[in-house]
């Protein structure tokens, strides 16, 4: 009687190669959808190990008088097909002397350290920022803006070096003449390199975000004088207002927008379904504000505003109050440039500030009516949490106020010798 003695090992291994032996392919997509909770066999060391909740494919094989069980994913990410393809080229890797598990490991070392042989640029990183903060940022244009400072002034000198090389000095010397000739664009452009520089901080990146406040101090001090946009003197609207008389869009928006003082961008796309009865509400969407923040804004129309209206209607057969010649509605230059024709220095923006140095100056309202007809946010967060009121009242009858100062004639001045 011949007695042969087998390692436990052994048998491991004459059992999983009987089983590489055996028909594969024994599964279904149909099987395996239907199959309750439990571990079924494709073959050739392919299992699923079935849950009420999905499912795990795992490979078994031998290597080495070892058994080894890798998994290959689950059964919501990886098909039927996937695992079969992925056992197939692990089993050859076992016939060719590689141990799979140990060679996907490798091959994810390999994959890490390429990533850690890139260094993000700082073009990259704040392009990843921007990605990251857009949602935030209301429209197209807004966008830009926002991007402007980077990719004007830092971007084409510092752009392709990694983020990680850049030493204050850097920042510095990219800046300094901006920094002298466009304090304002330098400062914001300052601004979102330290967004930039804190995102790339938060991805794990070696950076220190001190190092654009320490360029900021490296730039020192600059002597700039803020202008504010320049204003019509209130007493001087009419005048303005009588000179606009006449046809085109952009006069009536003029006209429009100096009764209503609502911003440009509103004003320049008013649509006729906006209005009800004396009232404009302006979207949300072409208020001030960031995303999520804006609300729809209702307008009081004093009798002049609905005036223009009723001539726009009548003329007009598109959506737009006051549409462009080309295509939609007209644009901002053409505000500017409407005034700049009668050679009036003062800007369309200005005149809500002529209108608000009218209430000051002739206490026409109280400061929470006047503040609110500018759509100004009015007390702090508490304070607008109980009072919730658009005052559309009070608003309304401050408005016809500022509607009989801007319509009246104006007055004769005779200078004397």
């Amino acid at each position: 009687m011949l007695i042969v003695a087998f390692k436990r090992s052994s048998i491991v291994g004459l059992i999983v190669g009987l089983d590489v032996g055996r028909a594969k392919n024994k599964l279904t997509a149909v099987m395996i959808r239907k199959a309750e909770p439990g571990v079924y066999q494709d073959g050739a060391g392919l299992s699923l190990k079935k849950t009420e909740s999905g499912g795990k494919w795992t490979f078994r094989y031998s290597f080495g008088g070892k058994r080894r069980d890798m998994g290959l994913g689950s059964l919501t990410e990886v098909s039927l097909s996937d695992a079969r393809q992925a056992r197939d080229r692990w089993q050859k890797l076992i016939h060719e002397g590689t141990d799979p598990i140990s060679e996907r490991e490798r091959l994810k070392g390999v994959e890490l350290a390429s990533q850690i042989e890139h260094e993000p640029t700082l073009s990259e990183v704040t392009a990843e920022a921007f990605n990251a903060r857009k949602g935030g940022l209301r429209d197209a244009g807004t966008r830009g803006r926002w991007m402007s400072p980077l990719a004007k002034h830092v971007l084409p000198k510092l752009g392709n070096r990694p983020i990680a090389s850049l030493h204050q000095s850097d920042i510095q010397k990219a800046l300094t003449h901006l920094w002298r000739q466009k304090p304002p664009t330098a400062k914001k452009a300052i601004l979102r390199l330290g967004i930039v520089f804190r995102h790339a901080r938060l991805m794990g990146l070696d950076v220190d975000p001190f190092t654009v406040e320490a360029a900021k101090h490296m730039l020192g001090k600059v002597q700039h004088q803020t202008h504010s946009i320049q204003a019509t003197p209130w007493q001087d609207v009419p005048s303005v207002f009588l000179r606009l008389e006449g046809s085109g869009s952009t006069r009536a928006a003029l006209r429009f927008l100096i009764l209503t003082v609502a911003r440009g961008m509103s004003v320049r796309g008013a649509r006729f379904d906006e209005i009800e009865d004396d009232v404009w509400t302006i979207p949300a969407e072409r208020m001030k504000g960031r995303e999520g923040h804006a609300h729809d804004f209702r307008v009081p129309l004093s009798t002049g505003a609905l005036q223009i209206i009723e001539e726009c209607r009548s003329i007009q057969t598109g959506p737009y109050l006051f549409p462009s010649y080309r295509k939609g509605f007209i644009s901002d230059t053409a505000l500017a440039k409407g005034l700049n024709e009668l050679r009036e220095p003062g800007r369309p923006h200005g005149f809500r500030t002529s209108f608000r140095t009218w209430v000051q100056e002739t206490n026409a309202a109280t400061y929470d009516v006047a503040e609110t007809a500018l759509a100004h946010i009015v007390g702090n967060k508490v304070e607008r949490s109980y009072a919730r009121s658009d005052l559309l009242d009070q608003r309304r009858v401050l408005m016809q106020k500022w509607a009989d100062h801007v319509t009246q004639e104006p007055a004769q001045v005779v200078r004397l010798r």
